[in-house]
């Protein structure tokens, strides 16, 4: 493959725009595979036996200056910005992940999904982007995901084709490959910032309403039982993580999660994470068997990153034995629809218990429902904040406190809206007035709220 210098066309350019035409993407799997050949004879030309011997500094300059020398030693031309982006993609092939290292390190960068080895987006703000990221063919897609699964000591093959993991930074990762799926390899990563986003992160962002942050902080210092629903991408570990903050030092917190996500800066936290099988289908640990553990190390509260399964029974439990202010979040579409999946997690137990023992149950454990969503443009927004008073007439007895009501799209295509109190004053506050937090009457008057708006 040839590419004349003085034309100075650079594979560059087409590094990080939506696809306009194949010829974009083809160039660039062209660079793909140069790189790969490139890559291949650098890993042949290292002494691998020594590599343990070297500190990670030193090598990555034996490394730099090894393919520095290879592309000087070879027949290709390419423009000097295509050599200086060839040798930082080397790198990034050698002790990063490929391609796809730029995008880890943009702190815009929320989701990076790949969709086979010519398909990659990106999440920034909120919006999906495509970009002509790509892969030089299935293989190397494949050499990239099998890297990361291992650094985590997990395994991806035809027996193994799904894995669910967290790298070291607390992003999420999920990897499929054929033949369970049909279109090449495919990898998901949620990345997770270094530093969580506060309750004054998303009281900027105008995702919620300073009175509704007012009402939910005591809320938490009340150790009132608390439930955040909302749909993928809605920002529920966000929320959860925010509200943990409020809950008043010196007590001993237990966190759950099937991924840890949780980052919660402070002392006294024992962080829990589940276990799958192994490749004999042994040694799974579930976050039911880690609930029933944690009960047993004298938590003052729990917090589990999201039910999902029979564990819901075990969670309200919980709740409704002396580990009042414990704070979960689940998948639903609306605040009520969460309480019914709660009743079917809570089925999966193996217990045969009537509906309406199901519900005084799940009544008497939550308290508070903080629904959220992704609306239109990628504007996450707290929808809705709801009480749980009981059940009535065999069904739940809820009413809401604050809302958010959505009143179109602007110039860009985002969401608009206004907060509303609802004019509805929560029974807890009785509660919260008897352990001296008190509420006053005004917070709840039906009215606009003032949010700020991003």
């Amino acid at each position: 493959m040839m590419i004349d210098r003085p034309d100075r066309h650079s594979f560059e350019e087409y590094a990080d725009e939506p696809s306009s035409s194949s010829a974009a993407t083809g160039t660039e799997a062209e660079f793909q595979r140069l790189k790969t050949r490139v890559h291949r004879e650098l890993i042949e030309s290292l002494d691998l036996s020594r590599i343990g011997e070297i500190d990670d500094s030193r090598l990555r300059r034996h490394v730099r200056g090894l393919a520095e020398g290879m592309l000087r030693n070879r027949q290709e031309l390419l423009s000097a910005r295509d050599e200086e982006r060839l040798v930082d993609e080397l790198m990034a092939e050698s002790f990063g992940l490929g391609p796809l290292e730029p995008y880890l390190q943009d702190p815009d960068v929320t989701d990076i999904l790949v969709n086979g080895p010519y398909e990659v987006f990106v999440e920034r703000f909120g919006r999906l982007q495509e970009t002509n990221t790509v892969f030089a063919d299935e293989e190397h897609l494949m050499q990239i995901i099998t890297r990361v699964v291992s650094r985590v000591g997990r395994r991806i093959d035809e027996l193994s084709p799904m894995v669910d993991a967290r790298l070291p930074d607390g992003s999420r990762i999920n990897a499929i490959i054929p033949p369970l799926s049909l279109s090449g390899p495919v990898l998901s990563i949620r990345r997770f910032g270094h530093k969580p986003l506060s309750i004054d992160d998303l009281l900027e962002h105008g995702s919620v309403a300073p009175e509704m942050v007012h009402f939910l902080r005591a809320a938490v210092e009340g150790r009132i039982n608390l439930m955040v629903s909302g749909g993928t991408g809605s920002g529920k570990t966000t929320m959860l993580n925010a509200l943990s903050r409020f809950i008043p030092r010196g007590q001993r917190l237990v966190t759950i999660e099937d991924s840890a996500e949780l980052m919660l800066q402070r002392k006294h936290v024992v962080t829990l994470e589940t276990r799958p099988a192994g490749t004999e289908t042994t040694g799974e640990v579930t976050q039911r068997d880690l609930l029933r553990n944690a009960l047993r190390m004298r938590p003052d509260r729990i917090v589990i990153g999201e039910v999902r399964g029979p564990e819901a029974l075990d969670m309200l439990q919980a709740m409704n034995t002396g580990h009042e202010g414990s704070l979960t979040t689940i998948h639903a579409n609306d605040a009520r629809d969460a309480l019914s999946r709660l009743e079917v997690m809570v089925s999966m137990a193996g217990f045969e218990l009537p509906a309406t023992v199901v519900r005084r149950y799940v009544a008497s454990a939550i308290t508070l429902v903080v629904h959220l969503a992704r609306l239109q443009g990628g504007a996450r927004r707290v929808m809705r904040i709801c009480e749980l008073t009981g059940v009535d007439d065999g069904d739940y007895a809820m009413q809401e406190i604050f809302s958010f009501k959505q009143q179109g799209v602007d110039g860009t295509g985002m969401a608009m809206g206004d907060f509303h109190a609802t004019g509805n004053v929560p029974k807890l506050t009785t509660r919260l007035a008897e352990m001296g937090i008190d509420l006053p009457a005004s917070l709840f008057a039906a009215r606009k709220l003032e949010a700020k708006e991003h």
